[in-house]
């Protein structure tokens, strides 16, 4: 493990500017900078409709945010060629995500399929809508969303698999032993203060009483 103590990020050169940074790296091919598209095509769509998991990114009042939203394949649901419904499940009430939307709709998503390490990106705009009957379809174990997130695709396109194959992320033999670490309500009760371990584990109780929908 490295000495974080011997850090001084006040000490270390940085790169001047972004024509510094293309100036060390060859040309971009064109299958990288023709690939961007405006709406969704057929091969985005059938990655989003077998797509498990996605990550979120927003930026509001305190910075940039990142959140990952996962659910069986077809949970983001196609809408249009230009508009998606992301639903919004069960989870810590903070709202991070919805919280930056009222302030900046810009968004910026990652979509990953399960044995497959090429990765869908989607950059748009996005709103916080209650409309049931829109969210009814996104029903699970008879409970509909509350309210879900109308994303405007405005760019789409595919991201190699470099980054998926570096991490061996669905290589099973590249996953940890889980007891390395430290239990999620362990964790927090040395995080979160004032918190006992009691007390991490009667609020992870109630967290697992409220379900996954």
């Amino acid at each position: 493990m490295a000495d974080e103590t011997a850090f001084d990020p006040d000490k270390i050169s940085y790169v001047a500017s972004f024509d510094d940074v293309r100036a060390r790296h060859p040309k971009p091919m064109t299958r990288a900078t023709g690939k961007v598209l405006p709406r969704l095509d057929k091969h985005c769509k059938a990655m989003i409709e077998r797509s498990t998991f996605c990550v979120i990114s927003t930026f509001g009042p305190h910075g940039a945010d990142v959140s990952p939203r996962g659910d069986p394949a077809g949970f983001v649901r196609i809408l249009s060629d230009s508009h998606l419904l992301l639903p919004d499940r069960i989870g810590n009430n903070r709202f991070d995500t919805m919280g930056n939307l009222f302030s900046n709709p810009a968004v910026g998503m990652l979509f990953l399929i399960p044995g497959m390490a090429e990765i869908l990106r989607v950059n748009g705009t996005a709103k916080v809508t209650d409309d049931e009957a829109l969210l009814a379809p996104s029903l699970v174990q008879g409970r509909a969303p509350k309210v879900g997130l109308v994303i405007t695709v405005r760019e789409a396109y595919l991201h190699c698999a470099k980054a998926v194959n570096r991490a061996g992320l669905w290589d099973a033999s590249k996953h940890i032993n889980r007891a390395e670490l430290a239990s999620y309500g362990d964790m927090l009760a040395d995080q979160v203060e004032g918190l006992t371990r009691e007390e991490s584990e009667r609020q992870g109780a109630e967290m697992a009483r409220r379900g996954m929908y």
